[in-house]
């Protein structure tokens, strides 16, 4: 059985370009429950954390100068992961921060680790819960998980939580009774939430006269979202 490893980050700010992963937070799950093997490690990032990230996390340049480089503790994250299936919060932002960071890597680079192999929580949230926020307080809101804890955004705690929103995710423990076909099909579900919902058309019941004197007075207007629904009307 494949493992799933949930996993989370904190950065010295937002540009994978230039900063680095000051933290890295992993659990593991079998059969959508934690088997209790975590991974968890600080990183000295080699350049400053940026205030507003500071203010997130609450790690301090002094306290990250002696901690080892990503370089150093690559390999364990690497096989702490193996072949378990990657399921991260707004996936898009973490891969680019892991692939920065292991192109960085002096030797023996592992692959860059492809999006569409990792389950992103947040698309499955937003097609559960659509037009709701989807951050993970909300959830832990919407489900009544506690998250007292959370003072600052913490890398393993994180993840820990994480964990427990997707399992109610798919729908929750029920009982006890295990997810079954549910759970089983996770990664579809991760790719439906990211289809793309084709917009809804109107048809205009409007006389050819109405619909000419509309266009007009809409013409006279500068927002171009009116101009896009003179289009609608044109094509109606």
């Amino acid at each position: 059985m494949t493992s799933e490893i949930v996993l989370d980050t904190e950065t010295t700010s937002t540009d994978a370009k230039v900063d680095r992963i000051i933290e890295v937070g992993c659990v593991e799950l079998m059969n959508h429950t934690q088997t209790g093997r975590t991974f968890y490690r600080y990183i000295n990032p080699q350049r400053a954390v940026h205030p507003d990230a500071l203010a997130v996390h609450g790690l301090t340049d002094a306290f990250l100068s002696d901690k080892p480089l990503f370089a150093t503790i690559a390999p364990e994250l690497i096989d702490f992961i193996g072949d378990g299936t990657l399921m991260i919060h707004s996936a898009p932002f973490y891969v680019r921060f892991l692939n920065a960071e292991f192109a960085r890597l002096p030797t023996s680079q592992p692959l860059a680790i492809q999006l569409d192999a990792v389950v992103d929580t947040l698309l499955i949230a937003r097609r559960k819960h659509a037009g709701a926020a989807n951050n993970l307080d909300a959830l832990c809101s919407r489900y009544g998980i506690d998250r007292s804890r959370r003072t600052k955004h913490g890398a393993l705690l994180d993840a820990q939580i994480l964990a427990e929103v997707y399992v109610e995710l798919l729908g929750g423990k029920q009982g006890g009774f295990d997810l079954g076909p549910v759970a089983a099909t996770v990664n579809k579900a991760a790719a439906e939430a990211a289809r793309p919902v084709a917009p809804r058309v109107f048809k205009s019941r409007l006389a050819d006269a109405e619909r000419k004197r509309h266009a007009a007075f809409v013409a006279t207007l500068k927002s171009p979202v009116w101009g896009d629904y003179i289009s609608e009307l044109k094509e109606a």
